[in-house]
Order: structure tokens, then C-alpha cells, then sequence
């Protein structure tokens, strides 16, 4: 049973995706009798945690009830008061929890206060799938760093354009819902200069009538080259838009850029380009938790080298392309030996439409 009410809760917790980074998905589900009579998530940053909207969702007393919540709950004051003293005040008996807050400010404190004041706790269950739901919360709270995601849609043989430099459509209608999905969940967005030169993307999350929120967008160009009348520039002013550039970069053409609403960031230089580390670090530090890197090879292949990757994302679609001079998702100059491979771990292939989906995580995890 408990189990099952901690899926219940997982669920609820799902629905905050992409509004509340860079707090936690979290759900709660308040149970007496066998019965289901409160539920509540975290619904936006800043925002009510998940423990007092199932309070305030709550179809009769819940003294005496469990309360089941796939994330401890908070003991100390931040955006809004510490949920565990709600949770003493309102007599519920037992807090069963999926997992342990990673949080300096919380691990392990909620469980000890709740459990000093007669309320009996259960921890750990359902942890594998709480973490997982988490996994971008743990990184960013135990690290001060974006989880960043490498996506990439390529054909059977592993090309993402043809040698003209085509890509659209590489994957199928539901494998780009399904990107737009995840735009919609990450923080930030982050490409290279080459991939606006080559397709002049708008990179914004669209999903028809669904509720949305746009990542912030970074653009890494480290000599300024991003024309001003490309999509990225003329939405500036609508879509937060961060240019990582270098001192190589003509002031003039950064200020114009600043002026049609482009925050710039001027990052250190490695080996002739923008740092690459410690552009991540930085971005951190503005309190972006995660990012989905889309491309180009180049810039994919930094974020490898510098084993800065935290997840991958292949989309295969059922198409054959090529070409000796087809693009392959990653560029750069790529590892000298098979031995120097960076393997996949737990690796896992998901259906999508007519494609597969394949994701796992770099073994330096």
C-alpha cells in the first residue's frame, strides 16, 4: 500500500515540471481510512510546497492520517515556512517519504524533528524512481552546477543532416512533441553559434494549448558572428536570451546585441574558444539548475571532453542518409583508441512514434 500511494504522489509531483526549478518536483498524498482524502504538488517556484496545498486540498481532518510525500519535508524557512512544522500542527500520525532531501539545509533534519515530536516515519520508498524524478535537484543542490543533457536526433546510420546540410526532418512528429516536452522541463537551452548560422532555430518550447514555459536560451559564440536578424535576436526581448561569448567578440556589435535585450557573458577563453567549464559554472550561479544542449557537434563534443554531460538523449529514426560528408551528432577531434570510448550506463531504449529513443549516462557519473 505504501507503494502504491507513493506512485499517487510521484504523479502529482510530475505535473510541476518546468515551474518550479530550481526547487524539487514534489508530490504529497495525505491517506486516513484507506482513503485518499488530500493531494498536493509543488506547483511553482516560490510557491505553496506540496505538503500545505494537500492540506489545503483536504477533504475532511487529517489528524490522525499518513502522509505520503516523494521528498522529505523541508524543516527550514526559505521562499515560504518549513513544512514540517505544518505537518506537526495538523496531527497527521505517520509521514512516509521517498527520499532523503540532498539539501544541506534539510538531509535528514525533517525526518528528526518530525520523528522528536511522536509522528512515526518511514524513509526510502519508492527511492530509485523519487531520485530519478529528481535527478536534476540532486546535481544542481549538492553541486552548484547545471545537469546537462546532451540530445540528438540522428538516422540509422548516425547522421543528423545530409551532406548538404538538410536536416529537417531527421526524427518523427512525436519525437519532436516529445523534445518540446523536455524544453519545457529543463532550465535553459544552450547551442552554438554554427547550429543559428545553419538553421536559425527559435528554440521555445510549443505545445499547443498545454501550459508552457520557455527555457532560457544560450547561445555560445565566442567572436560575436550570431547575425542580428535571426530568430534568437528578434525575440530577445520575449525569450530571456544569454550570448557566452569571449573578449574576440567586437564591442560594438555586443552592445547592439545587449541593446535588442541579449544578456551577454563574457567567459574566459580555452584554447581559442569560450570555456566551455567555466561558462556551466557561471550559469549555475544565475540559477539555471539544468540544460538541454541541441547542438551543434562541436559544442556537443566540448561538453564531452570536458565531461560535463550528465545524460544523453538519442532519438534513431528508421532512415538511412550517407555521405562521407553527413553530419554525425558529435564533432570535434573525438577520442584516438575504442578503448578511450566513454561508455553508456544504464542504458534504456524507449519507442517513440516511428523512432527509438535511446538514454542512458555517460560511466563518469
Amino acid at each position: 500500500m505504501d507503494e502504491r500511494y507513493m506512485e499517487c504522489a510521484l504523479e502529482l509531483a510530475e505535473l510541476g515540471s518546468g515551474f518550479v526549478n530550481p526547487n524539487p518536483l514534489v508530490g504529497a498524498v495525505i491517506v486516513k481510512d484507506n482513503r485518499i482524502i488530500g493531494e498536493g504538488y509543488h506547483k511553482a517556484f516560490g510557491g505553496p510546497h506540496a505538503e500545505i496545498n494537500a492540506f489545503g486540498n483536504a477533504s475532511e481532518d487529517v489528524a490522525g492520517a499518513t502522509m505520503y510525500v516523494t521528498l522529505e519535508p523541508c524543516s527550514h524557512y526559505g521562499k515560504t515556512p518549513p513544512c514540517v512544522e505544518a505537518i506537526i500542527r495538523s496531527g497527521i500520525k505517520r509521514v512516509v517519504i521517498g527520499m532523503v532531501d540532498p539539501n544541506p539545509l534539510v538531509a535528514g533534519n525533517g525526518v528528526r524533528m518530525l520523528k522528536v515530536n511522536g509522528i512515526e516515519v518511514e524513509t526510502g520508498i519508492l527511492e530509485d524512481k523519487c531520485r530519478l524524478q529528481n535527478e536534476v535537484f540532486i546535481k544542481y543542490i549538492t553541486t552548484g552546477k547545471p545537469f546537462c543533457i546532451f540530445k540528438s536526433a540522428m538516422t540509422l546510420d548516425g547522421k543528423i543532416a545530409t551532406y548538404t546540410g538538410d536536416s529537417k526532418w531527421v526524427s518523427g512528429e512525436e519525437s519532436r512533441l516529445h523534445v518540446h516536452r523536455l524544453r519545457n522541463r529543463v532550465s535553459a537551452i544552450l547551442v552554438g553559434v554554427g547550429t543559428v548560422l545553419a538553421d536559425d532555430p527559435l528554440l521555445t518550447a510549443r505545445l499547443g494549448e498545454e501550459k508552457v514555459k520557455n527555457p532560457i536560451r544560450v547561445i555560445v559564440d565566442t567572436r560575436g558572428r550570431i547575425p542580428v536578424d535571426s530568430n534568437l535576436v528578434r525575440t530577445a526581448g520575449e525569450v530571456r536570451t544569454i550570448l557566452a561569448t569571449t573578449n574576440q567578440a567586437p564591442k560594438n556589435a555586443l552592445e547592439d546585441l545587449r541593446e535588442r535585450g541579449l544578456e551577454i557573458m563574457v567567459t574566459q577563453e580555452k584554447d581559442g574558444r569560450v570555456d566551455i567549464s567555466s561558462m556551466v559554472e557561471r550559469l549555475g550561479e544565475l540559477g539555471i539548475d539544468s540544460i538541454l544542449i541541441e547542438g551543434g557537434g562541436a559544442i556537443g563534443y566540448s561538453f564531452l571532453e570536458e565531461r560535463l554531460i550528465d545524460k544523453v538523449l538519442f532519438f534513431i529514426a528508421p532512415k538511412l542518409v550517407g555521405g562521407d560528408d553527413s553530419k554525425s551528432p558529435l564533432g570535434g577531434k573525438g577520442v584516438q583508441m575504442m578503448k578511450d570510448a566513454i561508455g553508456i550506463d544504464k542504458l534504456k531504449a524507449v519507442p517513440i512514434g516511428e523512432d527509438i529513443l535511446i538514454e542512458g549516462y555517460p560511466e563518469w557519473r
